[in-house]
């Protein structure tokens, strides 16, 4: 399944100098693959959209950034949604 996260960060808490937008979550976890990331600096923001089957290994992704950062998280698909019969 796929999921779109809009992970923030308050400007006290940017990683900017201390490992980057990267070190708020676990881009090696196993059990995610990342598809897309982008950044909205000004904003201390980072959108990523990730792939994974178990909601666990999406809490373990999240993990590195749960002190300081807050995400929403959206599950998103490719597939339209079959009209109404």
């Amino acid at each position: 399944m796929l999921f779109h996260i809009k992970q923030t960060h308050a400007p006290a808490d940017c990683p900017y100098g201390r490992g980057g937008s990267r070190s708020l979550f676990d881009g090696d976890h196993p059990g995610v693959k990342i598809h897309g990331y982008w950044l909205a600096f000004p904003q201390h923001t980072t959108f990523l959209v990730v792939e994974t089957d178990d909601v666990g290994h999406l809490q373990e992704f999240l993990k590195p950034g749960a002190g300081v950062a807050m995400a929403e998280i959206t599950p998103v698909s490719d597939r339209p949604v079959a009209p109404s019969s």
